[in-house]
């Protein structure tokens, strides 16, 4: 799975998987000393990786977490970007976005699900469940942002993709995420006009710079029906490109990253502020806007646009509900790289669940339209009750030798795994979206109840100082001991978030504990 988060990185040469700067490993000694490691632990050890860097083996149990992973994490005082550069440029630390320093990274497929799930939602609260028709525009083709275009293709949107790296354009269109691609905003909007009216679902890449294009969308009156943004903005250094830089001047922009941090910080965050700016003033003429969770309104409100909090963020509009229910990105991963074992937990997931439209639904599309990215694998949403029932049944496979050996992992936005104030816990029912507490707790328990490889990190998708979130890894080896583990993992990591919601006061996650007979003292 390290070796995969590498196989799908962006800049895989410098280690960086996705998100800016987001890395598998703090450099390459680092790295192949943690393959060496991972080579030679024993069975009853466990491996800790500080901030991308193998530091102690020690002797532990055989039902204790095979590696243990801490990434970024600073005293809460010291917490910021400016004191993470100073120590990053010490060699003393790095940025393991969520899934990238955890190695749980899958490609683009990793948030597919979670986007087409979270499209899904608009579209059935504004749009009577399709964006059939409906044009929809935002920005980024990263590792993240690459899951956009064929999201809202998938629930028959046309998508306008800004993006200022045209190598990033080329990846996706080379794997099938987007479709076309010009660096004509004219010619970018005939084609939107065109495909909307022949309600033909389909995804365009424009070449340019956000903080560029969507003022002068806004200014010649072009208005989208849904506008997002999956820039890296929440990196103003090593994520997000100022304006007036992209396509064949971009080397320019990163020479000046180099050159002159500080003023390419400043160029970057005045560039967020106007992006924002056009995206509030979509809203104002009519759009549906949403923060797609990259922290791009709080990097606005630092550099002086005090409205930038103005349109609210996904899981305030459109994942909460899901949360409540421990309803979350479930991922499994053929470790023997067979694409038929992939094929095969299809079918099986579709009959265990049937009632579950949207799963089965989301489990054609994926075999229809997702290329294999590095090791074979999926994702789809299961909540309590549902991931150790299809836990069990992988491991069973594996045992009976219909398949090999499978990882099981999920995303850190998870329903228990984050405490994120600007995205996950934004407005919490109970003002708790500060306390890190939870996805502490579900480190803790995933540790307890033996889990192979568990991660805490800070900063992820919003940048250093604004989460805390966690991770973990099963490895379905089909022996009876990894049953018993998946019994108790699949139970705890899900039951948390249903416990962190119900402690909130959400009286769907209250329901869910009752139901399931979850033991919470003070309920």
């Amino acid at each position: 799975m390290l070796e995969n988060n590498l196989e799908n990185a962006e800049m895989p040469d410098k280690l960086i998987v996705y998100g800016g700067s987001g890395k598998v490993a703090r450099n390459w000694e680092c790295y192949h000393k943690i393959v060496e490691s991972l080579k030679e632990i024993e069975e009853d050890e466990t491996l800790l990786v500080q901030s991308g860097k193998p530091v102690a083996i020690f002797k532990t149990r055989k039902e204790s977490p095979i590696v243990l992973i801490a990434n970024s994490n600073l005293v809460p005082k010291w917490s910021n970007w400016e004191k993470f550069y100073e120590l990053e440029q010490l060699g003393l630390i790095m940025y393991g976005q969520m899934t990238a320093g955890s190695w749980c990274y899958i490609g683009t497929q990793g948030i597919i699900q979670g986007t087409y799930e979270t499209f899904s939602a608009c579209a059935k609260k504004h749009f009577n469940g399709t964006l059939a028709g409906k044009f929809v525009l935002t920005g980024g083709l990263g590792g993240m942002g690459g899951a956009q275009p064929l999201a809202i293709k998938m629930n028959g949107g046309v998508a306008l993709v800004v993006e200022c790296d045209e190598s990033r354009i080329d990846r996706r269109i080379r794997a099938g995420y987007c479709d076309v691609k010009t660096d004509d905003v004219d010619e970018a909007i005939e084609i939107v006009k065109n495909a909307k009216e022949e309600k033909e679902g389909i995804s365009v890449a424009l070449l340019g710079n956000c903080a560029d294009v969507h003022p002068e969308l806004v200014k010649q009156g072009i208005k989208p029906d849904v506008v997002t943004d999956q820039t890296s903005a929440h990196d103003a250094l090593n994520g997000y490109v100022p304006k007036g830089y992209y396509g064949e001047n971009l080397q320019e922009a990163f020479d000046l990253r180099r050159e002159n941090p500080k003023k390419y910080i400043e160029l970057a965050m005045r560039s967020m502020a106007e992006h924002c700016k056009a995206m509030i003033d979509f809203k104002r003429n009519g759009s549906i806007v949403f923060d797609y969770g990259n922290n791009l309104r709080g990097q606005a409100y630092e550099a002086g646009l005090k409205d930038a909090f103005s349109y609210p963020g996904f899981v305030v509009e459109y994942i909460r509900p899901m949360f409540c229910e421990g309803r979350g990105p479930f991922r499994w991963i053929s470790l023997t790289g067979n694409e038929n074992d992939i094929i095969v937990t299809d079918e099986v997931v579709m009959k265990m669940f049937p009632e579950n439209e949207i799963l089965v639904n989301w489990i054609k599309k994926a075999e229809e339209n997702l290329p294999w990215e590095g090791l074979p694998s999926r994702v789809c949403w299961l909540g309590y009750g549902e991931r150790d029932k299809f836990a069990l049944e992988i491991n069973k496979l594996v045992r009976e030798e219909v398949i090999g050996p499978i990882g099981i992992s999920r995303d850190h936005l998870d329903a228990g795994s984050v405490a994120s104030p600007n995205r996950e816990t934004e407005k919490m029912k109970d003002g708790s979206d500060a306390i890190a507490d939870w996805p502490l707790l579900n480190a803790l328990l995933n540790c307890a109840a033996g889990a192979d490889n568990v991660a805490i990190h800070n900063g992820g998708g919003v940048g250093i100082g604004l989460s805390t979130h966690a991770g973990m890894v099963v490895i379905c080896d089909g022996s009876r001991e990894t049953d018993e583990r998946i019994k108790r993992v699949f139970k705890t990591d899900p039951g948390l978030g249903v416990v962190r919601h119900a402690d909130a006061g959400y009286e769907r996650a209250i329901e869910m504990a009752k139901k399931f007979g979850i033991k919470m003292p003070m309920l």
